[in-house]
């Protein structure tokens, strides 16, 4: 039933739920855009200089558009059928079909073959969404079977040091989530588990299991990915993005040069929204 809590957690309902929210996220603040700034320079940094490159949990496919436009061959493939029929309008839109093919899938069971892909994208946090180890380390171990050797494999997540400040930053106005603090500090998870336990009838996020950033640097080295960079792509602005809000385009232009600046360091990597590894197939 689609009104039952768990239901509603579930990652493919939702995101078909969330729809354009998705799309529309990477840039509809200045901290959110920082996200999407320091990847696509990672992107640029490690990417060969053309190829094929799978964008595994793409959802609406912002960055596969922004890499077809770079001349690269894409395949985005995601969960939820409403971001799958968002991404194949975007793709039209700009008349990339050429460039861009979209599919439904998960990243736990990848329909291609091996040694296929010279780059492997898990940007945003689809990883975050597999509640079960077994399950994340089944993921890890498709990004890598699919991509050649020597290719690199991109893999951001969400960081369990921010959700505990937000959700204490949140207490004065989100009381449920202080009380929920102590179950998400023990078990790293946002889960059916945590809101079945205590009677969420709305919950305020989808499936989540939050990393820290040796942890996904130990998943992604455990299943043969030499990591080459850990980096935190809000950095010390994460959590802070009303505030950011408020100042004018010159201090935010600061703000955004110190976390480039800061990326990283490890203890920045840790405090950051979402936590980038960048990786090579060995």
């Amino acid at each position: 039933m689609t009104n039952d809590p768990r239901n509603r957690i579930d990652p493919a309902n939702y995101y078909d739920r969330l729809g354009e929210g998705e799309w529309e996220r990477l840039e509809e603040s200045f901290k959110n855009s920082l996200e999407f700034e320091n990847t696509t320079d990672y992107l640029d940094r490690f990417l060969p200089e053309s190829g094929r490159v799978l964008d595994a949990g793409g959802a609406a496919g912002r960055y596969s558009i922004w890499l077809a436009e770079k001349g690269y061959d894409v395949t985005v493939l995601d969960l939820s059928a409403e971001q799958v029929a968002i991404a194949k309008r975007r793709v039209a839109e700009r008349d990339l079909e050429s460039r861009v093919s979209v599919q439904r899938g998960d990243i736990r069971d990848l329909p291609f073959s091996d040694d296929r892909f010279d780059a492997t994208l898990c940007l945003g946090g689809p990883l975050s969404h597999v509640i079960d180890a077994d399950g994340r380390d089944a993921a890890v171990r498709e990004l890598r079977r699919v991509a050649k050797s020597d290719a690199p494999v991109f893999v951001s997540v969400m960081g369990f040091v921010a959700v505990v400040q937000n959700l204490i930053k949140s207490a004065p106005h989100f009381q449920a989530g202080v009380r929920q603090l102590p179950d998400v500090v023990e078990t790293r998870d946002y889960s059916p588990e945590l809101i079945a336990k205590h009677g969420i009838d709305d919950p305020s996020f989808v499936e989540c299991h939050f990393f820290r950033s040796d942890e996904l640097r130990r998943l992604l080295e455990a299943r043969g990915i030499a990591v080459e960079v850990v980096a935190g792509l809000e950095g010390p602005a994460s959590n802070f993005g009303a505030n950011l809000e408020e100042i004018d385009e010159e201090a935010q232009e600061t703000v955004a040069e110190v976390v480039e600046t800061l990326r990283e360091d490890p203890t920045i990597a840790d405090l950051s929204n979402h936590i980038l590894a960048v990786g090579r197939v060995e």
